[in-house]
């Protein structure tokens, strides 16, 4: 392997903390002399990061291994790797039905990654990594792992318990995004609310967000990830005293009925989190509240889901996820079973978005005639694609401005907000 690899593809599944691991990985490849391909054909190694959180990202995680052994197969490429969450979860498994495939990494196994290859890790390039987002924005992961005891959720078996980021190799890897002239740092972890318990003694995010409202040239820093049990209300004054920060927060809350919340091992109520939601709009008027939400929970009873709706219709979340209810092995909630039929998750899911797509436009409406400042993004069908500081970049709305004048890809400008639909916002520059 040491000498036949030269040219390498990377080929990256699942979640935005899989886009970090690679673009760590491919900088340490890089600084060894190998190749970083574009294109999978022709290369003469193949890295999939794989994600194995629910069923349907394992199973597109296992469609795309056996597609690219059939790519090894004809000659396409000569060797393949697998990492990550999939690979860290069922190992021995997949080493058994899938032989083809060179040699399997877990999710944290970079430095075994190189040695394979014959590379060596280099400490000095600590916190640098090789961008696979568009140059203005970056993801910013700031621990590994969860601590959270949720029943349904596999994560702690794939990624470990929470292990927070130091702060200063933080700070050191913003410093080096900012050299590139990303304006936008998206907060990521398993869970960033937990950030500095392990190492500090206390939930440090508050002044984690206070030292990377400092570094020059980032001006947007956005939230996502925040788990809304011990929420940090400090975090509150924080957002709202900067400048910087976005008026934005991710705070998945997978469901509202207080009998599956117990059963979710949530660690909170209905009240509590009403509560916790009605305090973040009052500390921060405006602010755009994204959230995650399950259906089909083994234990969800039609009064559970009509409990659920109630709860949504009350609080009007400005922007929403649903998710079906995944039955995954070696989970607490595991022995439940998976009792309720695949159709009827599905008819609840889409009832969930249904009044979503309502509260959307609604709340899209009230902000007609706003101002806001607009990440101009991409340019398309003769309009530029944008985003305010109310939405995070592929999940949530987009804004539309006419192309009457030259934007910079990148750049930041001031858009008055002139009509809406459900999930877009269309704007008019205003000088």
């Amino acid at each position: 392997m040491k000498t036949k690899t030269k040219k390498i593809h990377i080929l990256t599944l699942g979640c935005a903390k899989n886009t970090v691991d690679s673009e760590f990985l491919q900088r340490q490849l890089r600084a060894n002399q190998f190749t970083i391909s574009e294109e999978i054909n022709g290369s003469d190694l193949c890295i999939i990061n794989t994600c194995g959180f629910i069923e349907s990202a394992k199973q597109q995680s296992i469609d795309t291994i056996l597609e690219t052994v059939e790519k090894k197969k004809a000659g396409l490429i000569q060797n393949l790797f697998v990492m990550g969450c999939l690979s860290e979860r069922y190992h021995e498994a997949l080493k058994k039905d899938i032989p083809e495939v060179d040699k399997y990494f877990g999710s944290n196994n970079l430095p075994d990654i190189l040695k394979e290859l014959g590379a060596e890790y280099k400490y000095e390039l600590l916190g640098e990594r090789d961008l696979s987002t568009p140059s203005h924005y970056a993801y910013l992961k700031i621990s590994e792992g969860c601590d959270n005891p949720c029943s349904f959720c596999a994560i702690p078996i794939m990624r470990g318990t929470h292990k927070s980021k130091p702060i200063n190799e933080i700070m050191k890897e913003v410093v080096n995004l900012s050299e590139k002239n990303i304006k936008e740092l998206i907060v990521i972890g398993q869970d960033t609310t937990y950030y500095g318990l392990d190492l500090y003694g206390g939930r440090e995010l508050p002044s984690l967000l206070k030292s990377l409202s400092t570094v020059n040239g980032i001006e947007w820093i956005r939230l996502m990830y925040a788990f809304p049990a011990k929420f940090p209300l400090e975090v509150l004054d924080v957002i709202s005293d900067s400048k910087k920060i976005c008026k934005y927060i991710d705070i998945p809350i997978q469901h509202a009925s207080d009998s599956v919340l117990k059963s979710m091992r949530r660690g909170l109520t209905r009240k509590i989190l009403s509560e916790l939601l009605n305090k973040i709009r009052k500390k921060i008027p405006g602010i755009a509240l994204r959230t995650t939400i399950i259906t089909g929970y083994p234990n969800e009873t039609e009064k559970d889901f009509e409990e659920l709706i109630t709860f949504l219709k009350e609080i009007e979340f400005d922007r929403l996820g649903v998710f079906t209810y995944s039955q995954e092995e070696n989970t607490s909630a595991f022995g439940l079973g998976d009792p309720i039929p695949q159709k009827v998750k599905e008819e609840r899911q889409s009832y969930i978005m249904d009044i979503q797509k309502e509260i959307s436009y609604k709340r899209n409406v009230g902000r007609i005639g706003k101002t806001a400042k607009v990440l101009v993004e991409r340019i398309e069908n003769e309009n530029y694609i944008g985003r305010t500081e109310w939405d995070a970049p592929e999940i949530d709305n987009e804004i539309i401005i006419p192309k009457s004048k030259h934007l910079k890809i990148g750049s930041f400008v001031n858009a008055k907000i002139v009509d809406s639909l459900e999930y877009d916002l269309f704007g008019e520059i205003v000088e």
